[in-house]
């Protein structure tokens, strides 16, 4: 899955030639998940139509403050256009867009946008020879560079005019790729490596049943999924739940038994620069499991329940750098026994959770969650998807380790 998967994005059009190549861009982008909304100056629409544009970001095109149809109709926001984009790319840029966003000229609603923007924005120039080389054009690519735009780099070869050199727009597989690229370079947790356990463990009585819990994995699936956006290498351990997961960062290993658990765990750990726990482990398994079906002979039933082994404790002795999280589902004295836990297996973090909230626990898709630092300090949050948990989570631990 690519990281630009959900990403909001304003695609900006300007009058060039290499106009046209905008809506292979749109296409691309449309593949890799992203939401489109195309921001066209007027001069452009003499290059590519909106109707062509319109079509394949499935969004309306918008080139004026007010609708050109219908004076009465209510004005294109500005604003509301920057604030829902996570990031802008401007393809193609020409020297005289590029003039106006470098000294604050604001005529036409794409750069009304861009100069109320608070999101990362990308230009990719697109001109002739001699303009690209012009001292004026140098200077705005210095200024806008100065004002923390990123230049993708135009190529070399043949252009509108017959000469070959300098100015020819990136093409748009081209700048998909630098965008991507670019975006990967900044997240917080590249090059690190995260183990997550998820889900409930199975523990067979016989071939047909089990002991188990009512964990969905949800909340262990979200982290994951939060953390490859961020940037990291994720190994997945789950146990049995029916969510999938489609992102390449993550590796997913499934496994039934904690005892199985316990071995994936350790077999991951030493490469793990962060490790967080949130599987509902089974704390007994049956002490001998049947080889044939138990059939009902009489009104009650004694299996011989031992604990399993403590995936959570046995890693905390062997802790090393790893930045070492686990959870905690509490019914009483949630804070207290929360940090008993936190203390006696050694854990950098504890995530406590609570059943007696409302919104919190297993199979929901919210959660209500406190952290518990090593320093015991307390941090409480509001019920939130469970998302925005993982994301709640990953940023304390992204701040604690200043990576």
């Amino acid at each position: 899955m690519s990281v630009l998967s959900g990403k909001n994005i304003v695609l900006g059009v300007t009058a060039g030639i290499a106009a046209y190549k905008s809506a292979y861009l749109v296409r691309f982008l449309i593949k890799k998940g992203a939401n489109i909304k195309v921001v066209m100056t007027p001069s452009s629409k003499e290059f590519v139509t909106p109707l062509t544009l319109s079509t394949l970001s499935k969004n309306e095109v918008y080139s004026s403050f007010t609708s050109e149809d219908d004076e009465n109709a209510q004005w294109n926001n500005h604003v509301e256009l920057a604030l829902w984009a996570d990031l802008i790319i401007i393809a193609p840029a020409t020297a005289n867009t590029m003039s106006k966003m470098a000294n604050g000229t604001c005529d036409n609603l794409l750069l009304a946008v861009y100069l109320s923007a608070k999101c990362p924005v990308y230009y990719a120039p697109a001109m002739d020879l001699d303009m690209y080389k012009h001292p004026s054009t140098v200077q705005s690519f210095a200024k806008l560079n100065s004002f923390g735009n990123i230049q993708i780099p135009a190529n070399e070869g043949e252009l509108a005019s017959g000469l070959f050199g300098k100015g020819r727009m990136a093409e748009p597989e081209e700048i998909v790729s630098f965008v991507e690229a670019d975006i990967l370079e900044k997240l917080p947790l590249k090059n690190q490596q995260l183990l997550i356990t998820a889900g409930p463990t199975f523990e067979a009585i016989d071939p047909v049943r089990f002991i188990g819990n009512h964990s969905s994995g949800k909340m262990g699936y979200a982290l994951a999924e939060a953390a490859a956006n961020l940037g990291a290498k994720v190994i997945l351990i789950s146990g049995p739940v029916s969510l999938k997961i489609s992102n390449d960062a993550i590796t997913v290993v499934n496994v039934t038994s904690a005892s199985e658990m316990y071995s994936a765990a350790h077999q991951h750990y030493d490469a793990s620069d962060i490790a967080i726990l949130s599987a509902a482990v089974a704390d007994f398994t049956p002490l001998e499991v049947a080889s044939q079906k138990i059939k009902k002979k009489e009104d009650t039933l004694t299996i011989s329940l031992v604990k399993t082994k403590d995936i959570l404790a046995s890693l905390g002795k062997i802790k090393g750098d790893t930045f070492l999280v686990g959870f905690a589902l509490e019914t009483e004295n949630e804070i207290e026994n929360a940090k008993t836990k936190l203390k006696k297996k050694n854990l950098d973090l504890i995530v406590l959770n609570s059943l007696n909230d409302k919104g919190a626990g297993f199979k929901t898709d919210t959660n209500k969650v406190t952290l518990i630092s090593k320093d015991n300090k307390i941090y409480p949050f509001e019920v939130k998807p469970k998302s925005e948990v993982a994301n709640d989570i990953l940023q304390y631990i992204i701040n604690q380790l200043h990576v």
